[in-house]
Formats: structure tokens, C-alpha cells, sequence
């Protein structure tokens, strides 16, 4: 489900979880335990990547929609761990974004320091709208937090994907590499955050993201009641089962 390899010290985590890495409440729960390891272990940064051309498609919409209301209950405080894990880590964090990265897996990448992607190796962006979902807050504010503002509204309201150039404009990565040094430069970019003082970068990365922190504690379990409310209404599910009948192939 996810291989972990030491480079110099820094871990990467391949996800491989079927064709599409896409996200269950099995991967969700594996790769927060795992990133909740690496805050006490050896390692001086994390890189994040996929498998093939595939980042992660996002949530498991086919598994969703079987799994119905009580299924979708279990699995949103998992999607929520999973990204505290990740965008509250104390170390760097880059991901290396080798391919698809969509609705929750466009989310997952920017819960990182640094973005890379492959040059025209996939499409990234945030797709929940057309699905029929509303963002669950902590994935709001990693978007809202990643994209600049004017863009905001753009890249949620539309459910645009984007290729790489397109991306790099809008803010959803922060750097555009040739498929084969894409690792390579991801790794350099670990090891650059990872030479600097890490109680210093620690501190300073709390500070950052000090506002998200904020808003989820004054609204997030509000925002969140409204969302599962959302997800689990009988409208809701029955849009998600057409949008998977109509896009995603048997």
C-alpha cells in the first residue's frame, strides 16, 4: 500500500494502492500512521509520490458510493487525519507529483512545503463540485491556503483540472521538472529544507499555517457537521452514483 525507501536520509513514500492510489479509509488511516512515525524517526524530510502516472485520483468514489452513508461517516475524520498528519508535519515535506493528482489527492499535494510536477505527466486540480460534495474544512483550507486568492474561486467552484503550466500559473504547484529528474529534484529540494535548523523550520512552519490552525478551532467541527450532512443526504449519494456511472469505466 505504501513503500517507504530511505535516500540520504530522506523517506520517500510511494503510494500503491491499486490502479489509481485512490483514497480509502484503508490508505488514509495507513499513510497518517505513517507520517506520524516519521515526526520521531531518523528521517530529515519526507517525499511523497505515486506510482506510474498516477499521484492519486482522489477519493474512492466507486467504494463511496457502495458503502453509502455509514461508510462515508468512518471515512471522513480518516480523510481529515490524513491531512492533519500531512500539513501539520514538523518536517519538510515535498510531494513529487509524477501523475493525476485529483479532487482529494490535489489536496494531499498541497498539504506539502513543495510541489513538483512531472511536465505533462497528469492533470492536478480539485474536482469535489462536480462530484456533488462540498470541501470537508481542513481540505479547504489546504486548498485556500496553496492557491492564491484570486484563484480561489476558479480552481473550487469549476472543478478545472490543469496541466502542468496552467498549474504552475494558478499556484497548485510550485515547480515544473522533466519526467525522469523529477525524483531528483525532489529529493534536492528535501534535502535543502532539510539542511536548515529543525527546531528553526518547525517553529517557523507552525507559525505559517498558524491561521489554518485557527479557523479549523473557531469553525472546522461546525463546518464539518454541515459537510457530513451534506455527503450523506440520499441527493447526494444519488449524485455520486451517476457522476461514477457516467465517468469512471468499470
Amino acid at each position: 500500500m505504501i513503500d517507504t525507501a530511505m535516500t540520504d536520509g530522506v523517506a520517500v513514500l510511494t503510494l500503491r494502492h491499486g490502479k489509481a492510489n485512490a483514497l480509502d479509509i484503508e490508505l488514509c488511516e495507513a499513510l497518517a500512521a505513517r507520517l506520524r512515525d516519521l515526526r520521531t524517526a531518523d528521517a530529515k524530510a519526507i517525499v511523497i509520490t505515486g506510482q506510474g502516472t498516477m499521484f492519486s485520483a482522489g477519493v474512492d468514489l466507486k467504494r463511496l458510493s457502495a458503502g453509502g452513508a455509514d461508510y462515508i461517516r468512518q471515512f471522513l475524520p480518516a480523510l481529515h487525519d490524513l491531512y492533519e498528519a500531512a500539513f501539520f508535519h514538523p518536517k519538510p515535506v515535498v510531494a513529487a507529483i509524477n501523475g493525476h493528482a485529483i479532487a482529494g489527492g490535489c489536496v494531499l499535494a498541497c498539504c506539502a512545503d513543495r510541489r513538483i510536477m512531472a511536465r505533462e505527466a497528469g492533470r492536478i486540480g480539485v474536482t469535489e463540485l462536480l462530484v456533488g460534495v462540498p470541501f470537508p474544512s481542513l481540505a479547504f483550507e489546504v486548498v485556500r491556503f496553496a492557491v492564491p486568492p484570486r484563484y480561489l474561486p476558479e480552481v473550487t467552484l469549476t472543478g478545472a483540472t490543469y496541466a502542468t503550466d496552467a498549474a504552475l500559473q494558478r499556484g497548485w504547484i510550485d515547480e515544473v521538472a522533466e519526467p525522469a529528474e523529477l525524483m531528483a529534484d525532489a529529493l534536492a529540494e528535501a534535502q535543502e529544507l532539510a539542511a536548515l535548523s529543525p527546531p528553526a523550520f518547525a517553529q517557523t512552519k507552525k507559525q505559517i499555517r498558524e491561521g489554518v490552525a485557527l479557523r479549523l478551532a473557531a469553525s472546522g467541527a461546525a463546518t464539518d457537521k454541515a459537510v457530513t450532512e451534506i455527503w450523506t443526504a440520499p441527493a447526494t449519494l444519488a449524485h455520486i452514483a451517476d457522476y461514477v456511472a457516467r465517468t469512471l469505466k468499470k
